[in-house]
């Protein structure tokens, strides 16, 4: 696809509801999106492949600068910034590759102008047993992000197979929000989706996705140095095949050993960041797996000076290879970073 694009559970052929209006509109020449329902697989930890968006409008979201303290407005930027942005994505993707990574480049559309089209993870998963869930999202220009046809086009032009569609986006009438695998940091292997609860992301949405996925939530409270909210826990917490990263000092201490000892219940390392290193995008982390079945732990440069020499080579010990990229531009005007524009493709051939 390189360049292109109970309530909520939809089979083969039904239709979507609101607030899916208020999505882009799918193209008539879009591929059909469904495929014939199959048995479930298990999904493994690490995917072998990724969706990425190359931005349009690529630019400060005033939107979500009020839950999100990671996103920095500065004027320096802003004239060039997608341009900028685009340049640090295009070096992403041909790091990623370079690594054995499968990556698939969507193209975003510049009207209407969504300026986080950047991470599609907010408003997308791909699973293992075939199925596709959107995401309830706070801001509006963001849940104009959702266009199904680039999860059509994906599924051809990888020949991927799509079994189901689970709709949460209804939530957003109700003012309930799961921001994707930003929202839910998914451990696989045991069927757990952490999440740090926010305005972004709130329990009822969760509670439907866990039970129709079969996953048990996790649920917890985080804050950061100033007491604010962590607006989403893929920025404190990353689970992969034998490693955890997680911001341990930011969780409530009501919710604290609870959670590390699910973490340290899975057999593997469990890295331990503190505020300044989770502010430097160090949470915000993700393995996947290469062409060679190697794993590969991808983070931006912010994020691996933050962890320093001593961690990087305990991470080190985990994967067979670490991509390290700068995108400051991404980093700074969307609050996001590497973890944040990789959308994990499980979906069965």
């Amino acid at each position: 696809m390189d360049e292109a694009g109970k309530p909520g559970a939809a089979a083969a052929g039904d239709s979507l509801k609101e607030p899916l209006a208020t999505s882009r509109a799918r193209d008539a020449e879009t591929p059909p999106l469904y495929a014939t329902v199959g048995h479930a697989t298990a999904d493994s930890q690490t995917a072998d492949a990724v969706l990425m968006v190359r931005p349009a409008s690529f630019g400060w979201n005033p939107q979500t600068q009020a839950s999100n303290r990671f996103q920095r407005e500065e004027s320096g930027l802003a004239s060039d910034a997608n341009e900028r942005a685009r340049a640090e994505f295009d070096a992403l993707v041909l790091q990623l590759r370079e690594a054995g990574i499968a990556v698939s480049v969507a193209a975003d559309v510049p009207t209407p102008a969504c300026p986080d089209a950047i991470f599609p993870n907010n408003w997308v998963s791909l699973h293992g047993d075939g199925t596709v869930v959107l995401y309830p999202m706070l801001a509006r220009n963001r849940q104009l992000e959702r266009r199904l046809e680039l999860i059509a086009s994906l599924a051809t032009g990888s020949r991927r197979t799509i079994h189901r569609l689970l709709d949460l986006t209804q939530h957003e009438l109700h003012g309930r929000f799961l921001e994707g695998t930003g929202s839910i940091v998914f451990d696989h292997a045991r069927r757990i989706a952490y999440a740090c609860l926010s305005p972004r992301t709130h329990r009822e949405p969760l509670s439907e996705l866990c039970d129709e996925l079969g996953y048990q939530p996790c649920t917890f409270t985080a804050t950061d140095a100033a007491g604010v909210p962590i607006y989403h826990t893929n920025v404190m917490l990353a689970v992969g095949s034998r490693c955890c990263v997680v911001a341990a000092s930011a969780i409530d201490p009501r919710d604290r050993e609870r959670v590390l000892a699910s973490l340290a219940a899975s057999d593997r390392h469990v890295e331990i960041i503190d505020a300044t290193q989770m502010a430097g995008f160090a949470g915000n982390v993700l393995e996947l797996r290469a062409a060679d079945a190697g794993s590969v732990l991808a983070m931006s440069a912010t994020a691996h000076a933050s962890f320093g020499p001593a961690a990087i080579e305990r991470l080190a010990s985990t994967v067979q290879r670490i991509v390290a990229a700068p995108i400051p531009t991404i980093e700074t005007l969307g609050g996001g970073s590497v973890r944040c524009m990789l959308a994990e493709v499980f979906l069965p051939h």
